[in-house]
């Protein structure tokens, strides 16, 4: 089998793009990449000695804004450290939301709350269904993280009987049947026992 190929491609970038680089930045890129989107869109062009020349003024403005948005964001992360957000939400009697709680619910909380988080930056692996205490992270970077707790709260009381419900690990509700099973079997088993005891049959007396 032919080995793949590790060719790339080296380009000026002509503006910012997230994950690869600034403005004035040199790269290497697939070829793919390169011929379907960076150089049709006019983001990336053949490096010179005259075009890098060229952006020097323009990458070293988009470096001040990134450690602009590093330090802004560093004051986010200080402030949200171990912050408790509670968010109402509508649910059935077993707390099972009518919905789900998004990345984007979280980050439109902490923007209202004063902070400028991005859904992108809110780690949720899937969306919470049911009312509870969740640890989220929020990280910008690699450095830059923190966690909080979303707490759902259900917009009603809920029913004693939702407090005594048992769930698996799957979060599924662990039906009333199942378990009392055992309970019942062991039951069943006592009940049996004292049967057998009280119908044994009584010894025979000899005929006078």
């Amino acid at each position: 089998m032919p080995a793949k190929s590790t060719r790339t491609i080296t380009l000026l970038l002509n503006q910012n793009v997230e994950s690869l680089g600034i403005v004035g930045d040199v790269v290497t890129v697939k070829p793919g990449y390169a011929r379907n989107f960076l150089l049709p869109l006019g983001i990336a062009e053949a490096p010179t000695d005259e075009r890098i020349e060229a952006l020097k003024a323009a990458r070293a403005e988009a470096l001040a804004d990134l450690e602009q948005i590093r330090s802004e964001r560093k004051q986010i992360i200080n402030s949200l450290e171990e912050m408790s957000i509670t968010l109402v939400r509508s649910c059935n009697d077993r707390g099972v939301l009518y919905g789900s709680v998004t990345q984007r619910d979280i980050s439109d909380g902490l923007i209202e709350l004063g902070h400028g988080v991005d859904e992108r930056a809110v780690r949720l692996a899937n969306p919470i269904r049911r009312v509870g205490d969740y640890p989220v992270v929020i990280q910008f970077e690699k450095d830059l993280r923190a966690q909080i707790h979303i707490v759902v709260e259900a917009d009603r009381s809920l029913s004693e009987e939702s407090d005594e419900m048992e769930f698996d690990n799957e979060g599924e509700l662990i039906e009333s049947s199942a378990r009392r099973a055992p309970d019942a079997e062991s039951e069943g088993s006592e009940e049996t026992t004292a049967e057998e005891a009280t119908t044994e049959p009584a010894a025979e007396t000899s005929e006078a």
